[in-house]
């Protein structure tokens, strides 16, 4: 009896350790999701995507019409962290130096001081990102990739954490330029916000009409500080991946390659972009290990804008999402 008195609590604490407390994030995530629901009726799978690119210290691309809530959704979010946000407006006649900053000349000192731009923040919403020309477009490859800006010769790193959330429109191809594939390629997910149904709809109108002279953010509560934040994503990072299911994810980014859909396949880039967001997305559900499900979950927003489908299949009305769902279907899960 004294054997097994003493080797139950060494069993306990074997299987403690090797567990991550992820109750602090998993209360804090809650709470997040609890604010942004006061105000974004549905939408349910892309909150959890949004969270998760926080997560991972990703990128996000959301694309929709205009009015189906891109840019409240960013402004909530960035409200309830409590860190820097700054918002930047994309049109045909932004310059770089207009993002990053410029060197201004200082008759007092005699010399050139460097005016840091709007990029120099936590959390960055660009509108429609689409409208600026390539030139503008290359200036964030550097910031968002390498978290830092070389100006003058000088490089300028970034406080962490730091994510860009960028909007475009779609439909709307007046005066857009086509985003190239290097910088889509810097951007963890790709979201698409269709819109509400009749129901959400409904709740739409009946929660603007209550809101009678208050602003929407008026209530929203600042949940996580960039401490926290920072502290979180060193967290998701420990996640647990079995070893199966890293040739899980390679099988899949090599499929798009060799697909006979598609005319680009996905870079590494990809590969490690869905290892880190399976990892988020088990966070987010409390787990310390990654499933099939979480990387199947990861796939589609990871991929849909880093490959492109050949003209013939793109005229038959085929699209990325199809051929990726095709992909994941076809690759057996690991057990």
């Amino acid at each position: 009896m004294e054997n097994t008195e003493n080797s139950h609590p060494d069993s306990e604490n074997v299987t403690f350790e090797s567990r991550l407390d992820l109750g602090a994030l998993s209360e804090s995530i809650q709470k997040i999701k609890k604010e942004l629901e006061t105000v974004i009726v549905g939408q349910h799978k892309m909150i959890d995507q949004l969270l998760v690119a926080i997560l991972s210290n990703g990128h996000v691309l959301i694309e929709g019409v205009p009015g189906v809530a891109k840019t409240i959704t960013a402004k909530i979010l960035s409200k309830t962290l409590s860190i820097g946000f700054s918002r930047i407006q994309f049109t045909p006649d932004l310059m770089p130096s207009d993002i990053l900053g410029t060197s201004v000349y200082d008759l007092k000192k005699s010399e050139f001081e460097f005016k840091k731009g709007p990029v120099f923040s936590n959390l960055i919403l660009i509108d429609e990102i689409n409208r600026a020309p390539a030139k503008t477009q290359a200036a964030l490859f550097e910031v968002m990739e390498e978290r830092q800006i070389t100006m003058d010769g000088t490089t300028y790193t970034l406080e962490t954490p730091f994510i860009v959330l960028a909007t475009q429109n779609p439909i709307e191809q007046e005066g857009t330029y086509r985003l190239p594939e290097a910088q889509l390629d810097r951007f963890l997910f790709k979201i698409n916000i269709d819109y509400p149904v009749l129901d959400e709809e409904i709740i739409i109108l009946q929660r603007e009409h209550s809101l009678q002279n208050h602003g929407k953010l008026d209530t929203i509560a600042s949940i996580i500080s960039a401490s926290e934040i920072n502290s979180y994503q060193a967290l998701v990072k420990q996640v647990l991946v079995d070893a199966n299911l890293i040739e899980y994810i390679a099988k899949i980014v090599v499929n798009t390659r060799e697909n006979a859909f598609l005319y680009l396949g996905a870079s590494p880039r990809a590969s490690i972009a869905i290892l880190n967001a399976a990892k988020g997305f088990a966070a987010i559900r409390g787990r310390d290990f990654v499933t099939p499900e979480d990387i199947k979950e990861a796939a589609i927003p990871v991929l849909q804008h880093r490959v492109i489908v050949t003209p013939e299949r793109e005229m038959e009305g085929l699209t990325s999402v199809e051929i990726i769902k095709q992909i994941l279907e076809n690759i057996e899960i690991p057990r």
